[in-house]
């Protein structure tokens, strides 16, 4: 079971309510165009790096970025290039006045998922800017924040702002499948002070392009991925026994289908509703409330947990997201196994999840694996009333009284190696998008060219206001 979360403190929930009524400051501000031309050029080029599992141009990407951040002042023995396999990490560290203080790190990933030029409109990596939008595989995810954070960063040393700390951006190279680099990077930087990742939070617009809500990733859900492995000698089909796998696998699916994993709520989960509810019509407006004030509402965990964007924010959950059974259409099946994909609520243990799956199929010749998916367990983290108020800020230098909810995301990020080695984590990404926007690991991934302006502002701010 999780740990009891601490309760908000009164300044955070002041800066909460703040937000939510428009109370918070608001400061006036504008990129400049020279330094948004940067951004989407440093953007289109990043795109046009193929940087998927084995294609091996993670490091030159790397590379690239290095050049950047060289050519606007950064000494070349700041800015390390480290491959590891066929991809890379990055580290920039960007030294500040006292040197004593820990430094805050800066994270995102240089690696995109696969993309098919056959399946794609255009070629996924060969950037194209048409009707305002920046279409390419990685456009969104994570190159934007990327891209963004470089010409930050590259402009802050132009200008010769000195932090009071060390600043150390961190980027990792395989962030989408095993997370090597993150691994190594959290081993390296486990004294940080925080977290802050431009792979997660950010703020959402509704259709008609107006602001809605701001959202800081402060906890995630563990990623775990399991088989479930029946097996059997097999034989001729004219000659059928009680053993066939498929049917076994089956009835565990089955089993798995109708099964729920308790309710369970932390500091985030609660104020995510409170604060969300308030913007939320309806029925699933009223349950949002009545679960933040009482989460045994039965009620309200009916109503949320047949919504499939908040059903994720209640507990864990387990899926069947692949099956592979039999070898030939006239012979019995000699084996049959399913993957099931979990998304664990943060303070629950990935191996009592799997004995839940052992428990639950009941059947003695089903072999339940837990796979190595470079995911590891850990705890959300605190809300800091520092972190809260300097994103607060920099949310509301553009979009005033815009409300900040505190969240914790459904699917995984580098965060996770951080948080479990004791970094808090802070997802606070400067992207303001529509929903409709939405093409992250899909076809035709895009990003507003629009929205590059705001995330420089947004960097620019919180840069200056956290390490001060």
């Amino acid at each position: 079971m999780p740990r009891t979360p601490h309760p908000l403190s009164t300044a955070c929930a002041t800066l909460l309510l703040a937000a939510a009524t428009g109370l918070a400051p608001a400061v006036a501000g504008a990129a400049d165009p020279a330094l948004q031309a940067q951004a989407l050029d440093i953007l289109q080029k990043s795109v046009a790096f193929r940087t998927v599992a084995g294609a091996g141009q993670v490091p030159a990407y790397a590379e690239f970025l290095k050049g950047v951040l060289v050519q606007a002042g950064f000494a070349p023995e700041d800015v390390r290039v480290q491959p590891m396999g066929d991809t890379a990490t990055l580290v920039a560290r960007y030294h500040g006045r006292d040197r004593a203080r820990k430094p805050i790190l800066v994270i995102g990933h240089m690696d995109v998922v696969e993309a098919k030029r056959e399946d794609w409109t255009r070629d996924p990596f060969v950037p194209v800017v048409e009707n305002g939008y920046l279409f390419g595989r990685g456009s969104m995810d994570n190159k934007f924040e990327l891209s963004v954070i470089v010409a930050t960063l590259a402009q802050l040393k132009r200008e010769g702002w000195q932090p009071g700390r060390d600043v150390v951006l961190a980027l990792t190279g395989d962030e989408e499948t095993d997370m090597v680099t993150t691994r190594a990077l959290a081993q390296e930087f486990k004294d940080a002070e925080l977290v802050l990742n431009g792979d997660a939070g950010g703020g959402s617009l509704d259709e008609a392009g107006r602001p809605v809500l701001y959202s800081l990733q402060a906890g995630e859900k563990t990623y775990a991925d399991y088989t479930v492995r029946f097996t059997d000698a097999g034989g001729h089909s004219s000659r059928p026994g009680p053993n066939n796998p498929i049917y076994r696998l089956a009835a565990a699916l089955r089993k798995l289908e109708a099964y729920r994993f308790p309710v369970m709520q932390n500091e985030l989960t609660r104020t995510y509703f409170e604060v969300s509810a308030a913007d939320k019509p309806g029925a699933v407006g009223a349950a949002m409330k009545a679960f933040a004030a009482d989460p045994n509402d039965q009620a309200a965990i009916a109503v949320l947990a047949e919504d499939p964007d908040y059903a994720g924010q209640l507990r864990t959950t387990c899926v069947a997201t692949m099956v592979t059974a039999g070898h030939a259409p006239n012979a019995l099946p000699q084996k049959a196994e399913a993957t099931v994909n979990c998304r664990i609520f943060p303070g629950v243990s990935s191996q009592s999840v799997g004995q839940t799956l052992v428990d639950l199929i009941g059947d003695p010749a089903a072999v339940v694996t837990q796979l190595d998916s470079g995911s590891l367990d850990s705890e959300a983290s605190p809300l800091r009333e520092d972190v809260m108020a300097a994103v607060t800020r920099a949310v509301h230098a553009r979009f005033p009284g815009v409300p900040l909810v505190p969240g914790m995301s459904a699917g995984a990020t580098d965060s996770m190696h951080f948080r479990a080695v004791g970094v808090p984590s802070y997802g606070v990404s400067g992207l303001f998008m529509k929903s409709s926007d939405e093409f992250a690991h899909g076809l035709d991934e895009r990003i507003p060219v629009s929205a590059i302006d705001g995330a420089l502002d947004h960097w620019d701010g919180l840069l200056k206001d956290m390490a001060k």
